[in-house]
């Protein structure tokens, strides 16, 4: 009799008979990758290509049954499971050594109720999949600002981008989620059903369940102004002060966020800033505000589906990042340390 070696939650080795492994991928309606599969290499690449985790097995699920599935087969096995969205985990929490991947990327599906400016969108949707959805009907959910984003990781982990100061975060426009429990039970998670577990969700920590399903509060937004600019990083700390003080009086409608980075050799950045350090900074408007600051740039105009690809980039040529957070009071202390490291990056599996 065959077995597949993987690691329990007592880190001691515990081998599933073939039998065991055959009779839940019987369970499933999804395919179940194991690691003498062709598609395996393929299927455990995430977006950071620094991450090179080679869980056991890897389930494609298909429905919430076969989330289900897998987390009572995991339970009864106490194989170790790590839940995989859209794959952009920096620090590649979507997988894990040894155990069971629950792979959700399959698991599309939007629907927009335009009437009450609802949105329910399955847990393997990205950013791009909700905006392109959305976008036919003049609404937008606030997401963050790379297309290629899972809805999962970024709302369970806040979501900051875009329509952040106009709209919230995406958490806050959060009205309900379906959860898998670690008992297998599928409950519905919102401020009237459940509302610990909704608190929870929302900021509360983290391994509750497997989130499922999310229903978003939409808002109207069409065309929107935006681009990146690159400043000399001798620039940044008065760049930064000027756009602290700035925003303090600023429309609501205009958003921005900085990077401190080297620029990759690589269009669309223009030959004389390649590979040299920049501060860098990303601009958005909703059309109706603002006009008087987008004419005394050279920001372009683009629907909103569109503008939320600026910065995604080809699975080939995927990088990590590293982000930071800035409030008015910190400048004076972020500033001077920021310079001092004199930018951050990091680069492995891309064309450079």
């Amino acid at each position: 009799m065959a077995f597949v070696q993987t690691q329990t939650r007592a880190d001691s080795k515990a081998p599933l008979s073939e039998e065991v492994i055959s009779q839940f991928k019987r369970s499933l309606r999804g395919d179940l990758i194991q690691t003498s599969d062709p598609e395996y290499d393929k299927a455990r690449t995430v977006y950071n290509a620094m991450i090179d985790k080679h869980p056991a097995m890897i389930a494609r699920c298909r429905d919430i049954a076969d989330v289900m599935a897998c987390v009572d087969f995991a339970r009864e096995n106490e194989v170790p499971i790590a839940v995989r969205g859209g794959g952009h985990s920096g620090p590649g929490l979507s997988l894990c050594d040894d155990g069971l991947v629950i792979d959700l990327s399959l698991m599309k599906g939007v629907r927009v109720d335009s009437a009450r400016r609802m949105v329910r969108v399955g847990a393997g949707c990205t950013w791009g999949d909700i905006d392109h959805a959305t976008h036919a009907f003049g609404l937008a959910v606030p997401g963050g600002v790379i297309s290629t984003t899972g809805v999962g990781g970024l709302t369970l982990g806040g979501g900051h981008g875009y329509l952040a100061r106009k709209y919230g975060l995406t958490i806050d426009n959060l009205l309900e989620a379906d959860v898998v429990l670690s008992d297998g039970r599928l409950v519905t998670a919102s401020p009237k059903e459940n509302a610990d577990l909704f608190w929870a969700i929302r900021g509360g920590g983290g391994n509750f369940g497997i989130v499922t399903s999310f229903l978003f509060k939409a808002h109207p937004v069409d065309t929107v102004y935006g681009g990146p600019t690159l400043w000399p990083l001798e620039k940044a700390g008065d760049l930064m002060k000027w756009y602290r003080d700035f925003t303090r009086e600023s429309p609501r409608d205009l958003y921005g966020f900085f990077a401190f980075l080297i620029v990759p050799p690589a269009p669309p950045f223009p030959e004389r800033c390649r590979t040299r350090r920049f501060r860098a900074s990303s601009t958005r408007s909703i059309r109706r505000a603002c006009n008087g600051i987008l004419r005394a740039t050279s920001l372009t105009s683009s629907v909103m589906k569109r503008y939320a690809s600026i910065w995604s980039t080809p699975r080939r040529c995927r990088h990590f990042f590293r982000a930071y957070t800035f409030t008015p009071s910190t400048v004076p202390y972020t500033i001077p340390a920021l310079s001092e490291r004199r930018g951050i990056t990091a680069t492995r599996g891309g064309p450079w």
